[in-house]
């Protein structure tokens, strides 16, 4: 139901719905179609479109079509934050998002070099991937800091992945931004395709779970889909290198 192209579908406000969904998935199919808007604090018009581009008539046969997808696909749910993943795993179980990683793989491949760049829990997944790569022997390495100066050395032949949760951070556009000014591929890993880092990115995977934050503003949201592209790139890569 929740396919990868689907989601990839989904506009932001689109977005803020399946957010609420994924979270309160046993409240929901009790939920009448102004309750969710209302929830997810969007017009009833978006919750239609969202039920549309789930290949949904309309809200009610959006609510059946859910409560047997619960029913038939999603185990108990013992910890927290397990739905999310579980969605994730499920949208790009299927051989449309499996070609995306080959058809990435191949562009991993015709660059001499990867640059893994991110900041905060981001920059230590950079690092986590240059090593990754690096093990497979792939030469790789990665910037932690958002002001590291971009030079045309550097630049050439390469191939940036940009690493962004929420990919709207100002200082890692500013830095992606660079490299393309250098005439390097950039390739970007963010939680939606509609963010404006994967906007101007030549390539861009998006993996499509919602947002959290703790007071403060500190970002907690989960990395794991971040690790499995990671680390799935890294495997079909080491096949074609072998």
């Amino acid at each position: 139901m929740f396919t990868h192209s689907a989601i990839a579908s989904l506009n932001t406000l689109e977005m803020l719905v399946y957010n609420f969904v994924i979270k309160n998935r046993d409240k929901v199919m009790y939920m009448t179609i102004r309750e969710l808007a209302d929830a997810a604090s969007v017009s009833t018009t978006t919750v239609l479109r969202f039920c549309r581009k789930l290949n949904c008539e309309g809200y009610s046969e959006f609510r059946v079509r859910f409560k047997l997808y619960l029913e038939q696909n999603e185990p108990p749910q013992a910890n927290f934050g397990a739905s999310e993943v579980i969605s994730f795993f499920k949208s790009v179980n299927n051989d449309e998002f499996d070609k995306l990683l080959d058809n990435t793989v191949e562009i991993i491949l015709s660059s001499e070099r990867v640059i893994f760049v991110g900041a905060g829990t981001s920059g230590a997944l950079a690092k986590y991937g240059a090593r990754f790569f690096s093990n497979i022997g792939k030469f790789s390495n990665h910037i932690d800091d958002p002001y590291f100066p971009v030079t045309n050395d550097m630049a050439k032949n390469a191939l940036a992945i940009v690493l962004s949760v929420s990919g709207e951070t100002e200082e890692i556009l500013r830095f992606a931004s660079q490299f393309s000014l250098h005439h390097c591929k950039v390739l970007s890993i963010t939680s939606h395709e509609h963010s404006r880092l994967a906007k101007l990115a030549d390539f861009n995977i998006s993996w499509h779970v919602p947002q959290m934050r703790i007071s403060g503003g500190y970002d907690i949201t989960t990395q794991i889909p971040v690790i499995y592209i990671l680390e799935s790139l890294g495997r079909k890569l080491a096949k074609k290198i072998a």
